[in-house]
């Protein structure tokens, strides 16, 4: 069993930045994929950025390229999403998740098996 906690989340104006932070119980597994996912209020699940490190794989969404920087910290078992540019299309609660052990990265929702319970984000003037 994984248990995920998000930190990090806040309310900033357009073109601030913002870095969620998500600690993972357990050993760290460079085998999982861990990703970052955002839902705003009634809009679907949607993928953000995901890393599979076993694989050196790093994914980002078209909404989010350039502006997002995914990374890990192993020795503290820490997810980190970097959010620069911020907009207020980003405005939504971001969860973290990790797949069970796997060999390539994963970008779909339904592929994560362990979620954390969010960190809402708010990016208005």
């Amino acid at each position: 069993q994984v248990q995920l906690v998000e930190s990090g989340g806040g309310s900033v104006k357009p073109s601030g930045s913002l870095r969620l932070s998500c600690t993972s119980s357990g050993k760290y597994d460079s085998a999982r994929s861990m990703g970052w996912f955002r839902q705003a209020p009634g809009k679907e699940r949607e993928g953000v950025a995901a890393i599979h490190a076993e694989g050196g794989e790093t994914y980002y969404d078209d909404s989010v390229k350039g502006r997002c920087a995914i990374s890990q910290d192993n020795a503290k078992s820490s997810l980190y999403l970097q959010m620069n540019s911020l907009k207020p299309e980003d405005t939504a609660m971001y969860y973290c998740a990790a797949t069970v052990p796997r060999p390539t990265i994963a970008t779909k929702s339904y592929q994560y098996s362990y979620w954390g319970q969010g960190t809402q984000v708010t990016v208005s003037s």
